[in-house]
Parts: structure tokens; C-alpha cells; sequence
């Protein structure tokens, strides 16, 4: 056996990526170092498995009953004379993944007459859907939903092998490469080609002779906005769904040119360093992020959240950098569980904040947010007032399960985001051997990760371990009860590489030390977040729920407190905080709520009392920190962020 610890997983000239099992980037295009498995080889267990049921019942699970979007009689992605947007597609795209990765036949039943239905609609020049959407942009094509139902056409094939697929997509994109330059630049589409370059290439890879689809890749690049030099725009979804096209373009350019992956990476530190000063990874991008709004009273968008997810999952496989997937836990464990009531997550609120008091349904006229003419962050199901996010949201979790485990380039497994599951595939060499790997851990709730083998027969291959940015104390492997790796990694995040002979009942463990920290945003009046491993953690309120509106089936909340919650920090008492743990909840289907938290942390801070609430009860500005207060010194119960609807995350430290 060799263990090896590299700090980005990068192909060179000299390697054999011959035994990759599934298919790789076709020359002149350049292979990447992961790929994505086919929907349904990972299944969920543990606290994902809680998330991803909660959907199935929930607002994804459910919406085609309350949405007019999703009635099959009257819509325009099955009868082409009627209507219809993104919303279809939109919510097509998780339910159908929803449906793969838990298997449910009612939801794969419904997903597959929707696909066939859409498929139907397909005309002799390779337009399908609404005809209404061919002129809808000044006189040109709207492009941009149609591009959406790819991913759902995609995983389709993958997991049955759809003959109907590669035509359908090739005579769309003959369609589309026949469209006049306008097209590229209006609506959408005109920042989200990105998504056009990442179908493009999955079809050319199970094509021949089709270097055609090369041409339209340059032409997407060379006619959309410009994310090489440029910010072309600040709406938090488009940046989200944008910013990686220069990632992907550049496996296109031989010989590579660095500048455009480079590029990718300024483009989304440029926007952490003005509007990301925030805790749980979020962005202060209530819809557009604006220029003086960065504080964390200010939320990102439901749509938002999920599209960023996607994006760092995406950037993650064509660069082999674990940062993008740090990324993505980050948001997904800190952000996401939150977008969402914690009762049957039938209703959602159009943005989330990591400090927040208040949940409730009145517009906000005072200009705190950017969308001011209506409210954004009651729990409903949203369908006409927040329209976009109830339909988009469904990728969240569905996407999460299926890149926990990334195929290799040399025909091995990257344990690629760390939750309890089961993934069967193909490894080692020749042409391969099916392992099932079952991963059983609590993670992020602790920090012991195990992972157990099945297969018929012994088989080398390499297993990749992602060592995340936090983990600062040395990470312990061990195989069969023997340590094979103890030692310092790099702060900015590696790999371990195991490679060797793995037989069946190997039983592997990892173990990243968790520890409790603080980190400072300096450029955020100096305000401090409170972090355990991946885990921020807010204050604890106590949430009080009115239902406002709605029905049994489908009911509308707001969340008040009467909980006191404007307190700084005593960092001078840090090594007096205690970390607890709640044994008993940690087999819960949600861990996300105030109720069912596996651990909680006491720390100690004082109120002040000048921090107060605006007359429409959004949370005050941060105050500069250091704030002197002369009250007295409490105990403060701290809950893992994705557990708490009202919160502090983004607390002010006390002047000592």
C-alpha cells in the first residue's frame, strides 16, 4: 500500500487515464480529475436521508399540487401553444434527481411523464417547448429553460440508458447553433452559458463526429458576457450560475491556458471579499448584491444557495481543488436547512440571513433588503410570491448525495463530501470491479468517519480522502484497527491517497480533529463567528410560530421571539466555553432544529443594549467592535447554525 498526500488532485502528461469507468473528456477537449456518478449509485443515510425524505414529502415532493406552473394539461413545455418559463424545468430538474436517488416509483412514475411529454414536443428544426419563448427576448429565442431540462435529459441516460436522449439533445443544439448572436447576450442565458458549455461537452463525449458542438462551445464563449475580464453582473443567481464558465471554457483551449481557471477563482473571491464577509458561506445577495450592503442582516436567495452549491460541486470535479468543496459543505450544513420551516419543510422564505429576529410577511420599505416591494422571509410555500426558489430549490440535497462520492480519473473513489450513505461502482483496472462502499458517520456532527468494503473480489485502486481547510490538527487514518496516516496536512485543504490491494470487510476510519475556534471579519465591523469543524453556530432563541395563513396541508408561519438577542462575545472567556453533546437526538430525522440539535455550545457575553431593532423589526446594523457594555456577564447557548430560523451568527465582541 502507498499513501500519498497531495495538496489539488491534477492529471499530468504522463498519466494513464485509460481505466476511468465512466466516460471521460474526448480529444482535443482536456480530462478532468473526477467525475460525477450516475444518479442513484449513492444513497443517502443518516441526517441526509432525514433531508432528502422531508423533501420527498415536502414543498419538492408535493408542489405539483398547489403549483398552476406544473399543471400537465395546461402547460408549454407538453403542448407548445401554451405558456410556460423556467419554473417547469426548474422544478423537473430536482424532483426527477429526487426520485433517482431515493428510488420512490410515484415520484419517478410522474417525472418520467413530464420527461416524455417535453420530449413529444420536439419540431423538425430541433425547438422544443413553448413556441411563445422563440421571440420572447426583443424578437430572438429564449434559450435559457430549455437549456435547464439538459441536466434532467442527462441523468435520464445515464441511469437507463434513454435512446431518445443524444438525438433529442444534438438536434437541439443544432437548433441552437443556428441562432443569430443576440440570442447569447439577452435574458438569463446571457450569464449562464456556462451551463450550455457543461451539456455541450457531455454530448460530445458519447458522440462521433460531431465537432461541430467544438464551434458552438467557442461560440457560447465567444458571444455571451464576458466572465474572463469582467463582473457582468451582481444578481446572486446569475453570479452563481455564471461565474464558473471560464473553469469550463478553458478545457476547450489547448494548449491550457491558466488565466481562465484563474479567473473563475478571482471572480468568486472578488465577490467573498466585498459581499461575503459573512458566516455559513452565505453571500449578502438579497436578489442583487449592492455596493455599501454587505452586513448579515442581509440574506441570499433560496435559488441562490442551491446554484452556488451546484456550481462549487461542478468546479470540484474540473479542477480537483477541495476548496470548492468546502465550499459547498459549508453552505449546504450552515445555510440550507434553514431556507426551510423545520415542520414538514413545506414552506421556505425567499432569502436567508445569518443574523435574523424576525421571520414575517411584511414588505420592508426602509430599504434594508434590495427587493423592497415585497416580504421576503415568512415560511410559505411561496409558489407566486417567492415563484423561483420553491421550484428551484429541489437540487439541494439530491445533488449533495450524489457528489459525496466522486469517480477518479484513474479508476478510483474520492470520498468527496463526508454524511453517512452507501455508493456502489466500478474501480480499479481493465474493466473494472463493482465495490460498494457503506460510509457511517455523524459527521458534521463529530468527527470519526468509517467506511466499510464489499466486494466479490480483491481489487487495487486508489481511494481518495478530502481533508477540508479547517481540519488544522493532524488527521488519523486507520485500516482494520492499524494507524497509516497521522500527520500535519496543508492549511489550505488536501487529499490522502490510499492506494491498495482493498478486499471485502476492510474497514477504514478517518478521524478530523474538531476543534473550537473563533474567525474575525475584520472588514465587517470586526464581528466574530463562532465555528466547531465545519459548524457555525448561532445563538439560541426561542422561536415562537404563528401560522399567518395557508392550510393544514400546506401552512404559512411567522417567527417572533421575545428572547433578548443582542449580545457581543467575551472572547477573554473562551477557554471557558463547553461544548455539549445531546446523545439522544442524534438519531432524529431532522437535526436541523432548535429541539433536536446533537451538541450546543455555552459560551459567555454580555448584552448591549444600544443594538437594537428597526421600527419594521429587522435586526440593527453590526455595531463596530470592540463594544463596551457594563452589563452583566451571561452564559449564551450557542446551536449549530442550520438549526436556527432566528439567529445570531455574526456576533459583536465585548470591549475588556
Amino acid at each position: 500500500m502507498t499513501v500519498r498526500l497531495v495538496r489539488r488532485v491534477q492529471i499530468s502528461s504522463t498519466d494513464d487515464i485509460k481505466n476511468s469507468h465512466y466516460v471521460q473528456n474526448r480529444a482535443p477537449i482536456q480530462p478532468v480529475p473526477f467525475q460525477k456518478l450516475p444518479a442513484g449509485a449513492v444513497k443517502p443515510g443518516g441526517w441526509l436521508l432525514g433531508q432528502i425524505n422531508l423533501q420527498l414529502n415536502g414543498l419538492n415532493g408535493r408542489l405539483s399540487e398547489i403549483s398552476r406552473y406544473l399543471d400537465y394539461d395546461t402547460c408549454g413545455w407538453v403542448d407548445s401553444t401554451k405558456k410556460a418559463w423556467e419554473e417547469l424545468p426548474y422544478w423537473l430538474r430536482g424532483y426527477t434527481e429526487l426520485g433517482l436517488v431515493t428510488g420512490d416509483q410515484t415520484v419517478l412514475n410522474l417525472a418520467h411523464r413530464w420527461i416524455d411529454g417535453v420530449i413529444a414536443t420536439q419540431q423538425a428544426d430541433g425547438w422544443f417547448g413553448p413556441n411563445t419563448l422563440r421571440t420572447s427576448l426583443e424578437g430572438v429565442a429564449d434559450l435559457w429553460p430549455a437549456m435547464l431540462f439538459a441536466n434532467i435529459f442527462r441523468s435520464l441516460y445515464e441511469c437507463t440508458g434513454d435512446a431518445r436522449v443524444i438525438p433529442f439533445l444534438l438536434k437541439w443544439f443544432q437548433f441552437v447553433s443556428q441562432q443569430p448572436v443576440a440570442v447569447f447576450t439577452r435574458g438569463w442565458g446571457g450569464t449562464r452559458w456556462a451551463e450550455g458549455i457543461d451539456t455541450v461537452i457531455w454530448l460530445y463525449n458519447r458522440t462521433v463526429n460531431t465537432d461541430w458542438l467544438l464551434d458552438l462551445m467557442h461560440k457560447f464563449h465567444a458571444n455571451s458576457v464576458d466572465w474572463v475580464n469582467t463582473t457582468p453582473t451582481l444578481h446572486n443567481v446569475n453570479f452563481a450560475q455564471g461565474f464558473r464558465e471560464p473553469a469550463y471554457y478553458s478545457l476547450l483551449v489547448n494548449p491550457p491556458d491558466p488565466r481562465l481557471v484563474q479567473a473563475t477563482y478571482n471572480q468568486y473571491q472578488s465577490l467573498v471579499d466585498q459581499y461575503g464577509q459573512l458566516p455559513g458561506g452565505s453571500i449578502a445577495g438579497d436578489e442583487y448584491c449592492r455596493p455599501g450592503y454587505s452586513d448579515p442582516r442581509q440574506g441570499l436567495e433560496t435559488c441562490g444557495i442551491v446554484e452556488f452549491m451546484h456550481t462549487f460541486q461542478m468546479l470540484a470535479r474540473v479542477t480537483g481543488d477541495g476548496l470548492w468543496l468546502d465550499r459547498c459543505e459549508t453552505l449546504a450544513i450552515n445555510s440550507l436547512p434553514a431556507a426551510f420551516d423545520p415542520f414538514v419543510a413545506r414552506g421556505l422564505h425567499y432569502i436567508t440571513c445569518p443574523n435574523s429576529i424576525q421571520l414575517d410577511d411584511q414588505v420592508k420599505t426602509q430599504n434594508q433588503f434590495e427587493d423592497n416591494g415585497w416580504a421576503l422571509l415568512a415560511y410559505k410555500p411561496g409558489v407566486y410570491q417567492y415563484r423561483c426558489c420553491p421550484h428551484n430549490y429541489g437540487i439541494g440535497w439530491p445533488y449533495y448525495c450524489e457528489e459525496a462520492w466522486l469517480a477518479t480519473y484513474d479508476g478510483g473513489l474520492c470520498a468527496a463530501l463526508y454524511v453517512s450513505n452507501q455508493v456502489t461502482a466500478l474501480v480499479g483496472a481493465n474493466d473494472g470491479t463493482q465495490v460498494t462502499i457503506i460510509e457511517e458517520t455523524d459527521y458534521p456532527f463529530d468527527e470519526k468517519i468509517q467506511f466499510r468494503f464489499q466486494l466479490s473480489t480483491s481489487t487495487q485502486f486508489k481511494l481518495y480522502l478530502r481533508v477540508p481547510r479547517w481540519c488544522v490538527k493532524s488527521p488519523i487514518v486507520t485500516l482494520n484497527g492499524i494507524p497509516i496516516f497521522n500527520r500535519q496536512t496543508p492549511s489550505d485543504g488536501s487529499f490522502i491517497i490510499l492506494d491498495r490491494l482493498w478486499m471485502n470487510n476492510d474497514v477504514l476510519s478517518l478521524t478530523l480533529p474538531m476543534q473550537l475556534d473563533t474567525k474575525t471579519w475584520t472588514s465587517n465591523h470586526n464581528a466574530v463567528s463562532v465555528n466547531y469543524g465545519p459548524l457555525t453556530f448561532s445563538l439560541a432563541l426561542n422561536e415562537q410560530y404563528t401560522r399567518i395563513s395557508g392550510t393544514d396541508e400546506w401552512p404559512e408561519y411567522q417567527v417572533t421571539t421575545e428572547s433578548n438577542w443582542n449580545y457581543g462575545l467575551l472572547l477573554s472567556s473562551v477557554d471557558k466555553w463547553v461544548i455539549k453533546r445531546n446523545k439522544n437526538k442524534i438519531n432524529s430525522e431532522n437535526h436541523f432544529t432548535t429541539n433536536t440539535v446533537p451538541l450546543n455550545i455555552e459560551a459567555r457575553g454580555r448584552r448591549i443594549p444600544e443594538w437594537k431593532a428597526d421600527s419594521q423589526n429587522v435586526i440593527g446594523l453590526l455595531p463596530q467592535s470592540p463594544v463596551k457594555s457594563d452589563q452583566p456577564d451571561e452564559i449564551l447557548t450557542l446551536i449549530p447554525m442550520g438549526s436556527a430560523r432566528l439567529r445570531i451568527t455574526s456576533f459583536p465582541t465585548i470591549a475588556q
